[in-house]
């Protein structure tokens, strides 16, 4: 179980902090609002109402202690640039910030955040491509163009073999990784693992050879 701390419990760090709780990790939600705060403090494993831009305050909450801790505050540059200052300051290791605008994001760059988020613009791009690839669910990119996909298997692919459906020049250039059946879950299956419709495969492969595979996967 992970340990994040949320600093802006708007839209997009409320939805974040309530995933990962989903997920089964411990998250501290901070906001300035105390009207925020106390609508998600019985979903949260901890929330705090504390001015972002005071040293003071961040530094009481031991945030330097957290796995991640994600500034996610909307519009309000300023608050944001000084959040990130004083995070850095106290020691926070890995620190992801959303940006804003392109401005924010050099800034952010020049201030050491480890990761800068564009939410809107990720999540276009992430619409994008899974509807370029209507039979994609989900996918993880990995870097270095590897991914791993989540694909349901069409009517076409039924009672073939895994070895068949997914044969690549050179072979071997996609893996599955796992196939789900309803509730079975079958992990590394072998090329001979017959295939139904409807099931759920799980690839790993670069994104070439996975867009090569994708005509025969409809």
């Amino acid at each position: 179980m992970g340990q994040f701390a949320v600093i802006g419990l708007g839209r997009f760090g409320s939805a974040t902090s309530l995933e990962l709780m989903r997920l089964g990790h411990s998250v501290l939600g901070v906001d300035a609002d105390s009207r925020v705060v106390d609508q998600m403090a019985d979903r949260l494993t901890r929330a705090a109402i504390a001015d972002v831009t005071d040293r003071d305050a961040l530094a009481e909450l031991g945030l330097p202690e957290y796995d991640v801790v994600l500034v996610a505050i909307g519009e309000d540059l300023q608050a944001s640039l000084v959040c990130t200052v004083h995070l850095k300051s106290l020691g926070v290791k890995v620190l992801w910030v959303k940006a804003s605008s392109r401005a924010h994001h050099l800034i952010l760059a020049k201030l050491g955040a480890s990761r800068i988020i564009h939410p809107e613009d990720e999540m276009g791009i992430r619409i994008a491509q899974v509807l370029s690839y209507p039979m994609v669910n989900d996918y993880i990119s990995l870097g270095n163009g590897e991914f791993v996909v989540e694909i349901e298997a069409s009517a076409q692919l039924d009672g073939r073999t895994l070895g068949d459906a997914l044969t690549t020049d050179p072979p071997g250039a996609i893996h599955a990784l796992a196939v789900k059946r309803r509730s079975e879950t079958t992990v590394q299956p072998t090329d001979q693992f017959v295939v139904r419709a409807k099931d759920t495969l799980i690839l790993f492969g670069s994104l070439q050879d996975l867009k090569t595979a994708a005509p025969k996967l409809i």
